[in-house]
């Protein structure tokens, strides 16, 4: 299990847990719901808060530099 800072000085983290990589994002104003599936990530918001996982559509992949 490893967690991470995000590097663009927003309030959320990376992680890659088993193999599992994505990342979390609290929002400031922003609210939305849903499930969104783009290219390399598949996104949860649950109001202001967003876990992005990586697996979208399998049209683009992050690589072995996302979260170690």
């Amino acid at each position: 299990m490893r967690i991470t800072d995000l590097n663009d000085n927003t309030n959320g983290f990376r992680f890659n847990i088993s193999g599992i990589k994505g990342l979390t994002r609290k929002r400031q104003t922003i609210k939305r719901y849903g499930i969104k599936r783009g290219d390399a990530m598949t996104a949860f918001h649950l109001g202001k808060r967003s876990v992005y996982i990586e697996g979208g559509k399998r049209n683009r992949d992050l690589g072995h530099s996302f979260a170690g």
